[in-house]
């Protein structure tokens, strides 16, 4: 991935792989669940691309 203004978290959780994704301000802007660490990693990879797109929009 780019350069982004957006950190993230990736954990093992038990009912499969928890993710958030933060901004700057190091506020939850998105945060999800899914089955497989490969599934997890493509969902903030899309919700980092969705909020940097939005975030150019608003800018």
């Amino acid at each position: 991935m780019t350069d982004s203004p957006f950190a993230y978290s990736l954990a093992h959780a038990e009912s499969g792989w928890a993710w958030r994704i933060f901004d700057e301000d190091g506020e939850t802007i998105a945060q999800g669940l899914d089955l497989s660490q490969s599934d997890a990693q493509a969902s903030v990879e899309s919700a980092i691309r969705v909020a940097a797109t939005e975030a150019r929009l608003s800018a």
